[in-house]
């Protein structure tokens, strides 16, 4: 830690005790309580923080904002009482880990479950003189209360400086899971594909993104396991062993914050709850779930606030995962229930949309686990404020209606809170300009399962395991949300016998991959690299598997990578919603689900333990081949087309080739009935220009393979390819390379200056880009010349007939007049959101249509495969220009 000296342990003595009792708040709003400590609890010790309101240089108070988890508030101290009682001795156990006086700051409590020890976070003071990003950062650390040892959990300080560390929680081994920058295993990824190391930006390009990883008790053997582009924040381990943590899902700004589970080795992501229950908060407003932990009862605890709150806190609400994803959607086994998912735990109304609450609201709430169904929170009552006397008063219904009050800072004290009679008594009272939050008890409680780590050859497929690779198997992708949506039904479509077999739609998967955003220190490039749109920021195809006839498909991914699929036609084009939400594979790892899901229905998906029943429910027999199929593909009862495949062929393996052969008809093909392959060679196939991946990935696929689609390196040179058609010996026909006629200087039909008011030349124009790709993606309009029935101009006049200019003022006699315009607006050639929306570009290219045979299907392929993922103008940045 940059300009700090300390000893590896930290002895906390007798000295250090503290028995103050804090007093109430004052004024007339009567801010204390004089009840008397709980009696039941006063032999339970407990850990708290206590800190100043947060306030910036102007006396303002700051909010907490969920986006922001690396925020530094100094002055704030984690302190252990002996019991849970106001009088009971303290003991401040980070006092000594910095010099005295200087302001750190903590946060992110949790206990083993002996409670002999606690973890947290910590930042280290500020550094007079260092910019931010040469300040501290966040560490782990620990004090172990039978040997009063406080400890940062990585000893040296350049690992320990490595990474903004927050968040952490107790494994049942031993080891710790926690919330991190340090990006670990892809930071290695992407100096395995030829780029710098860095820590990516989340998706809204603020803050490096905030992922889980685990390390041991000393601090060694970091291993990252999650992979989303935005943060994964505050995990915590329920009772069955999994973590369970909050996501930011924020890929095209869905700005969802809910909760998924994980084992702590990185397999089995699954989504929990809540991503359709972003606006429950009072008067259907804004709250997302926070700082979740398990009750006793099985409910999980959560903090349901804003993303951004200046109440530092919200409502504390119990969600009964167990038998909902959503707050009014039952699992599959639960259908029929009424619900709700979720549940306040308040006895009183706390409002969570920036209305007063009368009720107050909760900085944190912890459970105690002694059967007395009681928690331990930090609870601020309702105040108001008069601001020319700063007084305070109680939030009675007359005050609450007097315009002359305003809500009052919160003042955040602990209590106990008793959910069987409503009642709360004070543990410590609240004072103006104080908070004392994340209280937990540090009583003992069973361990969580323990899920010990999967071993290849044992628990994972080790070839698998050594290519770095995992599988998914999706049964059909006909099926969305338990609907067949196949015209004929899947078991036509997958009867070469019958006409659906052909007309199937669905042919190939795309595997994309996200690419991790640099910060500018990293690389400055300029933002007209994304193009007309950011929504996707930048993305590579990893590659593409064929679909088999019933709609299953079992392929390899990458381990370790953020990646999405999309389902595809025949013609290699996007027909399915882009997947929106960011899935993963652990290297060995497989997966499987039933099929596909709409972005705005609520029926589970994503979830493992719940969902409908698959459509496919897989050969009906052992030993014979699916009807009319290929009767060396036959089928063990249960299995998918794509589960035989696998059996009999191997899995799937990603190419980055679209191209199909028929092994399922009889007798099967030796050629590829598809292929938009970017090595065929001809003049009517492959690429002529530069294909967007390399020579060895088009031979062999690696889990390095990408394909990288920029706008200047591989979709202009289509429009300056020549394409010549000649006679036998040589002679033109017809040029019918694109930018002859789209060009300012149409060389094929010199009265017509632009073919279809569209210029396909490379000249760079707008915001760093070229203009034929302003041209086709751009809105664009064009100035139409009136003219009367016969032809003639029309000009501009007064309502006397007299020449007039574009202003309204008169021409001279002699002048020459204007002639009258019409401004029209034309549609974009093309659509950032894919080539299915792209139709006025690609239906010129038809059979019949007036471009027909112009570009050959490897290069139809080529500029849909770069629509569909978002016409970026880069995606890569390392190849954009510099801001």
């Amino acid at each position: 830690m940059q300009g700090l000296k300390r000893k590896s342990y930290i002895k906390i003595t007798a000295s250090a005790l503290c028995a103050a009792v804090l007093s109430g708040c004052g004024g007339s709003g009567g801010g204390g309580d004089e009840q008397e400590p709980d009696p039941v609890v006063v032999d339970l010790p407990v850990a708290f923080i206590q800190r100043p309101v947060p306030v910036d240089e102007n006396g303002e108070r700051i909010g907490d904002n969920a986006r922001e988890p690396s925020a530094f508030n100094p002055g704030a101290q984690l302190i252990v009482s002996s019991r849970a009682s106001a009088s009971a001795p303290r003991i401040v156990v980070t006092e000594g880990a910095f010099p005295e006086g200087e302001l750190y700051d903590v946060k992110d409590v949790e206990a083993s479950s002996d409670g002999e020890k606690i973890v947290f976070a910590m930042r280290a003071p500020e550094i007079e003189g260092l910019d931010e990003d040469e300040q501290p950062t966040w560490n782990i650390w620990e004090y172990d209360l039978t040997d009063n040892l406080l400890r940062r959990i990585i000893q040296t300080d350049i690992t320990a400086e490595a990474g903004q560390d927050v968040a952490p929680h107790y494994l049942p081994d031993g080891r710790i899971v926690f919330s991190s920058t340090r990006q670990r295993r892809s930071r290695a990824i992407l100096l395995d594909e030829s780029k710098p190391q860095y820590s990516a930006l989340d998706e809204d390009r603020e803050t490096e993104a905030f992922v889980l990883h685990v390390m041991d008790a000393d601090g060694d053997n970091i291993q990252q396991i999650t992979f989303n582009q935005s943060h994964d924040l505050q995990p915590t381990v329920m009772s069955n062993g999994k973590v369970m943590f909050t996501r930011w899902d924020n890929v095209n700004n869905r700005n969802s914050f809910s909760l998924y589970t994980i084992d702590p080795d990185g397999h089995n992501l699954s989504f929990y709850y809540g991503f359709h229950s972003q606006d429950t908060g009072t008067d259907d407003s804004e709250a997302r779930f926070f700082q979740p932990r398990e009750l006793p009862d099985g409910r999980t605890l959560v903090s349901l606030r804003p993303v951004e709150t200046d109440a530092l806190g919200g409502d504390m609400v119990a969600i009964d995962g167990a038998n909902y994803t959503e707050i009014d959607q039952p699992i599959t086994a639960n259908m029929g229930a009424t619900g709700p998912g979720q549940a306040s735990l308040s006895v009183d109304t706390v409002t969570t949309d920036g209305s007063i609450s009368p009720h107050g609201r909760f900085s944190s709430a912890d459970p105690l686990f002694d059967g007395t169904n009681r928690l331990l929170v930090s609870w601020s009552l309702c105040l108001l404020t008069d601001p020319t006397t700063n007084e305070d008063f109680a939030c009675t219904e007359q005050n609450l209606a007097n315009p002359a009050l305003e809500e009052a800072a919160p003042r955040y004290g602990l209590w106990i809170y008793n959910l069987d009679d409503g009642s709360q008594r004070p543990v410590i009272n609240a004072e103006a300009g104080v908070m004392y939050t994340e209280a937990i008890t540090l009583e003992p409680r069973d361990a969580p399962t323990f899920i010990p780590i999967k071993r290849p050859g044992t628990d994972l497929d080790a070839d698998l395991f050594n290519d770095g690779v995992g599988v998914v198997h999706i049964r059909s992708v006909y099926d969305v949300d338990g609907v067949d949506t196949s015209v004929m039904g899947i078991g036509a479509t997958a009867d070469p016998a019958q006409p659906a077999y052909a007309d199937r739609a669905a042919r190939f998967l795309r595997i994309v991959k996200a690419v991790p955003m640099p910060d500018e220190d990293v690389l400055d490039f300029d933002n007209s690299a994304f193009g007309v749109s950011r929504a996707q920021l930048m993305r590579e195809i990893i590659g593409y598997v064929p679909i088999e006839p019933d709609g299953s498909v079992k392929f390899k991914v990458p381990a370790d990578i953020p990646f999405a699929i999309s389902i595809l036609n025949a013609d290699g084009r996007r027909i399915s919603p882009r997947h929106q939400n960011w899935m993963q594979v652990a290297a060995g790892e497989e997966r499987e689900c039933s099929g596909c899901h709409t972005g705005d229905s609520e029926v589970p998906h994503g979830r493992m333990d719940t969902g409908p029943a698959s459509i496919n429910n897989g050969a009906p027999s052992n030993g014979q081949p699916f009807p009319n199929t290929n009767p060396a593909l036959f089928a063990d009862m249960g299995e998918t087309m794509a589960e035989v495949y696998a059996r009999i062929n191997g899995v799937r393996t990603p190419s980055v080739d679209v191209a199909f052969t028929d092994e399922w008809v009889n007798p099967p093909e030796t050629v590829p009935s598809i292929d938009y392959s970017y090595t065929q060679v001809g003049v009517d196939v492959g690429l002529a220009t530069q294909a967007p991946t390399t020579e060895a990935c088009q031979i062999n696929w690696t889990p390095l393979c990408r394909i990288t689609v920029n706008y200047e390196d591989h979709i202009q040179p289509l429009w300056e390819r020549e394409r010549l058609i000649t006679d036998a010996v040589g002679n033109v026909i017809e040029d019918r390379t694109c930018v002859t006629c789209h060009n300012t200087a149409n060389a094929n039909n010199p009265d017509e200056t632009l073919a279809g008011n569209l210029d396909l030349t490379s000249p760079v124009i707008q915001q760093n880009r070229m203009e034929s790709y302003q041209e086709l993606l751009a809105n664009d309009s064009i100035i139409i010349l009136v003219v009367d029935a016969d032809g003639n101009p029309v000009f501009l006049t007064d309502e006397d007939g007299n020449f007039v200019d574009e202003d309204g003022n008169l021409i001279p006699e002699g002048g020459e007049p204007v002639q009258a315009t019409i401004v029209r607006n034309l549609p974009r050639t093309m659509n950032p959101n894919g080539a299915g929306a792209s139709n006025r570009f690609f239906s010129r290219f038809a059979a019949g249509a007036v471009h027909d045979g112009y570009l050959n299907q490897t290069e139809m392929r080529l500029i849909a495969e770069w629509l569909d993922l978002g016409a970026q103008y880069f995606n890569n940045p390392f190849d954009a220009p510099l801001d």
